[in-house]
């Protein structure tokens, strides 16, 4: 046809497989550091959501002196798609366990604590009792230790949230996790509205607290779930945000 553009041929190679990025890669658990808090977890019968949640970057953390002690177990009451932690019936509540986490936080003589629990829909007033209990077992041992507690949401129940609120934490941290459209998938048990309303009657009960959540990413949201889900928390007066990308336990 005259006028037309001339046709351009693209030839295409075989595809190239890309290398992984350096940070995707995870080194193997190693070192003095590593191997004491392996030690010192083991002595004390205590369990990190490290381990019980097959981390990826274990070895990073805890050759740095950083690990997330977890309470009440080992063993979850839900089935969340993207945890590795053993579910099924729980053990019962082992009430000296605070005074356990109040030893290795001294040990490892930590600035800022981060606890966590399994979830025990099966007595949440039990675990959030435990929770308080660890903040004020700590704040004994180590004054000057800065407390974060990641709370389960309690199935809703205002009276858990209102014991570990009364043990004052510095930092109440419960994880969003994902946009409303994947939580069937990936929070079994969980719903979005109800963590909603966990974060903004913490906020409520206690003001002065600060609130956290954390939101994993590369589950097949879109950007505009995403600036939804951050709209939500702000308008819940949360005030620290934490984004992550989703790494498979291994």
């Amino acid at each position: 046809m005259a006028g037309a553009s001339p046709l351009i041929q693209i030839e295409l190679g075989p595809p190239v497989r890309q290398p992984k990025p350096a940070w995707l890669r995870a080194k193997a658990p190693v070192g003095d550091n590593f191997h004491n808090l392996k030690k010192l977890a083991r002595g004390l019968g205590l369990h990190t959501v490290c381990e019980s949640a097959q981390c990826p970057n274990i070895g990073e953390c805890w050759n740095h002196r950083t690990a997330t002690f977890m309470l009440l177990g080992d063993i979850c009451t839900r089935r969340c798609g993207f945890c590795a932690v053993p579910k099924g019936k729980p053990e019962a509540i082992d009430w000296e366990e605070p005074q356990r986490v109040a030893e290795a936080v001294a040990t490892l003589g930590l600035k800022h604590a981060v606890v966590t629990s399994v979830n025990r829909d099966d007595d949440n007033v039990g675990g959030a009792k435990v929770f308080a209990e660890t903040i004020r077992a700590i704040r004994a041992s180590t004054p000057d230790c800065r407390v974060e507690v990641l709370i389960p949401d309690f199935q809703g129940l205002e009276e858990p949230l209102r014991i570990v609120l009364e043990a004052r934490p510095d930092v109440l941290n419960h994880n969003t996790e994902t946009v409303p459209r994947l939580y069937r998938a990936v929070r079994s048990g969980a719903r979005y509205q109800r963590t909603l309303d966990l974060l903004a009657k913490a906020k409520k009960f206690s003001p002065g607290v600060v609130t956290k959540s954390g939101v994993m990413v590369g589950l097949g949201e879109s950007t505009d779930e995403l600036v939804e889900v951050f709209r939500d928390l702000g308008n819940r007066g949360v005030d620290l945000l934490t984004v992550g990308q989703y790494l498979r336990p291994s």
